[in-house]
Parts: C-alpha cells; structure tokens; sequence
C-alpha cells in the first residue's frame, strides 16, 4: 500500500518533470481540482474527472514558466495530505512573474489523488496574467 503523503510526493515529482501522463496515472477517476481565483487566470476553476483534470495541469503547464517551485512542508494525517512551499512563476501571455506562497490540500483514496485544492495568492496571478 502507498501511503497518502507518497502518493502526493510522485504527483509533486511528475508535476515538476512537466509529465501529464504521469500526473494522470496518481489521479482517482473520480477526481476533482478546485483552484480559487478570477477568470483571467487561466486554470482557475472547478475540475471534475480524468480528462477535466487532464486539462488542468496541461493549461497550468502551458500557462507558465516556473522558475521555483519548492513544497516545504508535507502534513499528512489519514487520506488528508496539506502541503505548504513557495513558488516564483511567469506568465507567458504577458511575461509578467507571480510569486506567492502556496497550500494545497489533497485528499487520497485508493491510492490516488481524489480531491486537490489550490491556495495561493490569487491577486498576484491575476496582475500577471490580467
């Protein structure tokens, strides 16, 4: 069995080597990403099931260029996983950088990642990319 904090951890990684499929392969069918924040940021918004999901991270992806993306701190208790970091990204439609500490928080079922919400500073993605 793969803990809840390992699963996180191997999304983490693949998110990091820009790898979708892999991404895809640690997320329930049933899965939902909610990602707070104003229209103009592209991936804001609620996603509902694989290929949903699928579009999330390859908008994410495709949206910006990061230039740091350090998870600091891992919290896991039972399916629920919280991680906390920092990140230092820019906007490729305008160039524009955002940076901002992040959480998000995971919740885990049959080995996969059936919930992911996304805290960020949501004002500063939305100057970068408004």
């Amino acid at each position: 069995m793969i803990a809840p904090i390992d699963v996180t951890k191997n999304v983490f990684e693949a998110f990091g080597a820009h790898d979708v499929d892999n991404i895809v392969k640690w997320l329930h069918p049933d899965v939902r990403i909610e990602f707070y924040g104003p229209e103009v940021i592209p991936y804001a918004g609620n996603y509902d099931g694989l290929e949903e999901a699928r579009g999330f991270f390859e908008t994410v992806l495709s949206s910006v260029d990061i230039h740091q993306f350090d998870p600091e701190e891992f919290i896991c208790e039972g399916d629920k996983v919280v991680v906390t970091g920092h990140l230092r990204l820019t906007a490729r439609s305008t160039g524009r950088e955002i940076e901002s500490d992040f959480v998000h928080v995971i919740t885990v079922a049959d080995e996969k990642w059936l919930l992911f919400r996304d805290f960020m500073n949501t004002v500063e993605a939305a100057k970068a990319f408004g």
